[in-house]
């Protein structure tokens, strides 16, 4: 338990990043932050990014030949030695780490929000760091303002934050091998956007055959109104390529409410509201959909150095995880988290940390099996 509380300590550092989504899955209806998060003038239209934005090394917070500042290059304690290299690109878009209420999207470039960022880089992009390849773009994303209500803003808010992503998505396909898999992933508003692109740039064509597996993550993804649209399945058991896994983690009691409403107000890929509908919860301890694992599973919780914050530990078999009838992932009791665990005991801060290792090693999995499949 000590442990738990250091790891917690340091992660309220990664609540920032996340705390677009726990606003918009948990405090939709605060109106104190309303006021202080959303802006209040309207949506001003801005130019799509210089076509060669992607080819500078700057536009991106990782990516091959960044050297000691690739955040995203970080690697815990507790990592066994000898560990295979990752075979396959990695596209990971980021969640909201930008909360200024002065623009409805972030600049390209922002200090704070790049910081923010960067320790999340640490603690989900380097759970997909065996690969020699992980690029997470910089983009301008919605400002966590946008998530609070139904704002006419948030849509072209949005629109704008995907442009960018797409363009990011092309330069990383054509600076990677055209014989290379690719691993997709996305978290909060980083999944949202990766819904989208799954369906506009992979669904249907050729390029959907080269992808060995896509985590949209944090966000949910309706079996009626978004799968179809994806144009992948869901993985069904460990060591299945080319498919699409996801969750939403909570403790128990967990009261959804909040998240449901947030759920609901945002359409889905088919153009219509989710409403109620169902959606995908993979386990990422069994790496199948609504199975149940318990702790002695969890190959490792990544617990943060509190002395040393760019360090830390593995902590395996800390935390169980099962898909519960609501199509939440749900992790038990939890830890005593106090302040940093969302109310509802919504652990959305969680869903890589908490599964660290057991992610790491279902995506080896994952690019292997495609391997296979095509010698």
């Amino acid at each position: 338990m000590r442990l738990v509380r250091r790891f917690l300590y340091v992660i309220a550092v990664l609540t920032v990043l996340f705390v677009g989504g726990r606003i918009a899955l948990t405090f939709w209806a605060n109106d104190l932050a309303a006021l202080a998060l959303v802006p209040s003038h309207g949506f001003q239209a801005q130019p799509p990014l210089p076509a060669n934005t992607y080819a500078d090394p700057a536009a991106w917070l990782s990516r091959p030949g960044l050297g000691a500042s690739d955040s995203a290059r970080f690697r815990p304690a507790g990592l066994p030695a000898g560990e295979a290299p990752l075979d396959a690109a990695v596209f990971f878009v980021h969640p909201t780490s930008y909360f200024e209420r002065t623009h409805w999207n972030a600049p390209l470039a922002d200090p704070a929000a790049d910081a923010f960022a960067g320790i999340l880089n640490r603690g989900i992009a380097s759970a997909f760091n065996a690969s020699d390849a992980v690029w997470v773009p910089r983009y301008r994303q919605m400002t966590m303002g946008g998530f609070l209500a139904d704002n006419p803003a948030s849509g072209p808010a949005l629109a704008l934050a995907y442009g960018d992503v797409r363009a990011a998505f092309h330069a990383f396909l054509a600076a990677t091998p055209p014989g290379r898999p690719l691993v997709l992933v996305g978290h909060s508003q980083g999944a949202l956007l990766l819904k989208r692109l799954l369906a506009e740039e992979v669904a249907g064509k050729p390029l959907a055959q080269r992808v060995a597996a896509a985590y949209v993550v944090g966000w949910p993804v309706s079996l009626a109104h978004d799968l179809p649209r994806i144009g992948l399945p869901p993985c069904l058991g460990p060591g299945q390529p080319g498919c699409v896994l996801s969750w939403l983690s909570f403790a128990e009691p967990a009261d959804i409410r909040a998240t449901l409403d947030a759920y609901a107000r945002f359409p889905a890929l088919d153009g219509q509201l989710p409403g109620g509908s169902a959606f995908l919860c993979s386990n990422p301890l069994t790496g199948a959909p609504d199975t149940a694992a318990p702790a002695s599973a969890n190959r490792g919780t990544l617990l943060p150095d509190l002395a040393a914050p760019s360090g830390g530990t593995l902590q395996p078999g800390m935390i169980p995880a099962r898909c519960g009838p609501d199509h939440f992932l749900m992790i038990g009791s939890g830890p005593e988290l106090g302040e940093y665990v969302l109310p509802g005991n919504n652990y959305h801060v969680y869903d890589v940390p908490l599964f660290w290792a057991n992610v790491r090693s279902d995506v080896a999995a994952r690019v292997a099996a495609w391997h296979k499949a095509r010698p």
